[in-house]
């Protein structure tokens, strides 16, 4: 039932893009919110209020102007202390009531922690996300030395995951634990949501749960900085809608992270037919898909402030990593796959909305690394080639030394 349900969606959606109208990307953002049904469109105010933080510089901001046994994900769903040997010491605040573990400023707040192996280097947090209006989870692997309670902070890579998937997903289909070991640093993998999009979530303009994109930057950030020693050196990455994600939240927070690498994202939300495809796939996934942009011809200008294209000159000043495969069966794929695979149909079109995103920084001048390795599908294990490929370098960019 599942191969045949991802057969009709692969399917579906190829042909939205082949024959839904290019009016969905052609007309002038920023001036789009016509619908007197709405209320004004948040865009701007999103991207000109910073979060809050006790450790980053207030960026200065404008809206844009311009546009193996693989786990399911969904193909197409965003200041600098002493890191290392020693980091600077993070504000905390007064626990939440009847808990040890200090919360976010608002209001968030973690209440369990379990151990998940017997050698104690990887952890399960409850949050209690106001952000979200419930309670979700974020696995923490933690280094060797590591205590709650030391003097000094560790450096932190926040990894996403993919659509229609979950926080557990990094350490099930791939040896990042493996990997972290080897060095002197955090790893955080918090809930996505199965089509949370890694944003907040529009809703016709009011708002309001899920924010997604609020309990990732602000929430998570906070929690694990005031009650787990986390520090203010970050990287972030991620695959599929995560890799939109992380690539997102760099651009709309400067500063945040230190480098930030795609592995499969769409990065260019508003090339031709890319709008209908995302519409399309959310639908497929049981979501009202304008709730979470909104309208991609009437708010227009929301979807260009989610849009790492359009936003990429923020991105100067990170470290960019962007890779994909072509759709193409490749060494870690069946040769007997149908070739309507919804792995090799998506991975074409992320390798297309990517190249445009590398495209347009190099014309904007935004040093980015890309990696269009060729034959490969929407697949974990060409993703966690790229994340041992780029690993190395995160840790040299946050500072964190190897075992």
């Amino acid at each position: 039932m599942r191969k045949g349900t991802d057969a009709l969606l692969a399917i579906g959606s190829i042909a939205v893009v082949t024959i839904v109208p290019t009016v969905l990307v052609l007309l002038p953002s920023g001036k789009d919110d016509k619908d007197p049904g709405h209320l004004p469109d948040p865009a701007a105010a999103q991207l000109n209020a910073p979060i809050p933080t006790e450790a980053l510089p207030t960026p200065t901001v404008s809206a844009p102007t311009v546009n193996g046994n693989q786990a399911p994900t969904n193909p197409f769903p965003t200041m600098n202390a002493p890191s290392g040997n020693g980091g600077s010491t993070p504000k905390t605040n007064k626990p939440a009531t009847g808990s040890k573990y200090a919360a976010a400023d608002d209001g968030s707040s973690v209440t369990g922690v379990k151990w998940v192996d017997k050698a104690k280097t990887e952890l399960d947090i409850t949050v209690k996300s106001t952000g979200l209006g419930k309670s979700v989870k974020v696995r923490l692997l933690v280094p060797k030395g590591w205590k709650p309670t030391a003097q000094r902070t560790w450096p932190t890579v926040y990894a996403y995951h993919g659509g229609n998937d979950g926080y557990v997903s990094w350490t099930r289909s791939t040896d990042i634990e493996q990997v972290a070991a080897k060095y002197d640093t955090l790893v955080a993998m918090p809930e996505g949501g199965s089509n949370g999009s890694y944003t907040d979530w529009y809703n016709g303009g009011k708002g309001g749960t899920p924010r997604w994109e609020t309990f990732h930057t602000v929430e998570v950030r906070q929690l694990l900085e005031r009650n787990f020693r986390a520090g203010p050196d970050r990287a972030a990455f991620g695959i599929s809608s995560g890799a939109q994600g992380a690539m997102s939240y760099a651009a709309r927070h400067p500063g945040l992270y230190k480098y930030t690498a795609s592995f499969s994202g769409v990065l260019s939300m508003l090339s031709p037919g890319i709008p209908a495809l995302l519409l399309y796939t959310n639908t497929r996934y049981g979501t009202n898909a304008t709730d979470i942009w909104g309208d991609p011809v009437l708010n227009r200008s929301n979807w260009a402030a989610h849009d790492p294209t359009t936003l990429v000159q923020r991105l100067k000043g990170t470290k960019v990593f962007v890779s994909s495969g072509n759709g193409k069966a490749g060494p870690y794929d069946n040769p007997d796959s149908a070739p309507w695979d919804i792995r090799y149909l998506s991975e074409g079109q992320v390798e297309r909305a990517s190249k445009d995103f590398v495209a347009r920084a190099k014309e904007l001048g935004v040093p980015v690394k890309s990696d269009f390795y060729g034959n490969g599908s929407h697949s974990w294990k060409y993703w966690q080639d790229e994340m041992h490929k780029v690993f190395p370098d995160i840790m040299a960019t946050l500072g964190a030394r190897k075992f």
